[in-house]
């Protein structure tokens, strides 16, 4: 907890006087490249084709290198504009590059939220139902009335109710899973009853996850990435052009080249907008910007401040440990990777994010 703390309230000082001006919208999806599916070609474009400040890149550059990053990627309409890589500086490792295949942490978040709708739109689930309607009863140590309460929008909102003061918050054991409020009236960043979400989708699918992801995801939009177990946790890997395609299909609305992949838009919509009012800045499992307050990761207080004060308004974020994210502005047609090590000794960078956009909004016209 003090590991967060720390930079944390920094980054609360910093953000207060901070503006939170909307960019005007040149996203024209008409216009949008695709990398092919079979293929590993994708398309460049160059900063100065963009009228893009080059001048600031080395410094962006120095930084990013300085903060342990691995990876990171810029698209514009779809096309790669700026890709670098580095060597980690903390196992000493050399070649890290397009093919290398990393972690995405608690960004693989944003896929299972994907799935979930892909599952709900395919009459698998229903994420108004109960969960216990695909778990089964007394999938956690609840009395059963109260247990009752939870449903799927719960888990993919972060609002069970179930106790976080627990010896592991990974843990999906029922004895792990206690009652603390009724569902819908408290927002924790829960990990085990989001993790279950994937038991929702593979029970109803009746096939694996791995197995779903890849018929429903991978093969879709080129990807190559897989779920490995970690404990408790399940966690996602692949290369970080793989995180750009998934990036790419979100900012385009669940859209591939000229196939609509989730149909349902009333899903999508509500997946990248505020989802409750506990924390504005919670989507379905997505991290939104330019919202009054926000209450982040292991805290369990709302902060009258917003995910990124550097960045536009309209930015969509998966965020994970380590400082892994997928950045999505619609506003200016662009997706952003970083992957890498820990940039400092925060549990999830928030400072780091935002100064990720500080350089950003130096060079981005």
């Amino acid at each position: 907890m003090n590991r967060f703390l720390t930079p944390f309230f920094l980054y609360i000082l910093l953000s207060c006087n901070s503006s939170e001006d909307v960019s005007s919208t040149d996203n024209n999806l008409n216009n949008q490249y695709f990398p092919p599916i079979n293929s590993q070609e994708w398309e460049n474009s160059t900063p100065e084709s963009l009228n893009w400040n080059t001048s600031s890149l080395n410094s962006l550059y120095d930084f990013l290198s300085s903060k342990n990053t691995r990876a990171f990627i810029v698209l514009k309409n779809g096309k790669i504009v700026l890709e670098k890589y580095w060597g980690s500086t903390i196992t000493n490792t050399g070649n890290f590059d397009k093919n290398s295949s990393w972690y995405w942490a608690s960004a693989g978040k944003t896929i299972t939220a994907y799935l979930v709708g892909i599952a709900q739109e395919d009459g698998l689930l229903n994420i108004n139902s109960k969960t216990s309607t695909y778990l089964g009863a007394y999938w956690s140590s609840l009395p059963l009335e109260k247990e009752n309460l939870i449903t799927v929008k719960h888990q993919l909102t972060m609002t069970t109710g179930l106790d976080y003061n627990v010896l592991d918050v990974d843990c999906t054991d029922a004895i792990c899973l206690k009652y603390k409020v009724d569902a819908g009236s408290q927002w924790f960043y829960h990990n085990a009853p989001y993790t279950l979400l994937e038991k929702v989708v593979s029970n109803t699918a009746g096939i694996t996850y791995n197995q779903y992801t890849e018929n429903n995801l991978n093969s879709k939009i080129g990807m190559k990435g897989t779920w490995i177990k970690s404990g408790y946790n399940n966690v996602f890997y692949s290369t970080a052009r793989d995180a750009a395609r998934f990036g790419l299909l979100i900012l385009n609305n669940g859209k591939w080249e000229t196939k609509q992949l989730m149909k349902d838009a009333t899903y999508f919509k509500n997946m990248i907008t505020s989802s409750q009012s506990l924390n504005p800045s919670y989507g379905y499992l997505w991290w939104l910007n330019g919202k009054s307050s926000i209450v982040y990761p292991v805290l369990p207080n709302s902060f009258n401040t917003s995910l990124a004060p550097a960045a536009p308004t309209d930015l969509v974020a998966a965020m994970g440990k380590n400082g892994q994210f997928i950045d999505i502005l619609p506003s200016k047609n662009i997706v952003v990777i970083r992957f890498g090590e820990a940039p400092d000794n925060s549990l999830v960078p928030i400072i780091f994010h935002n100064e990720i956009w500080q350089y950003l909004s130096a060079i981005i016209n």
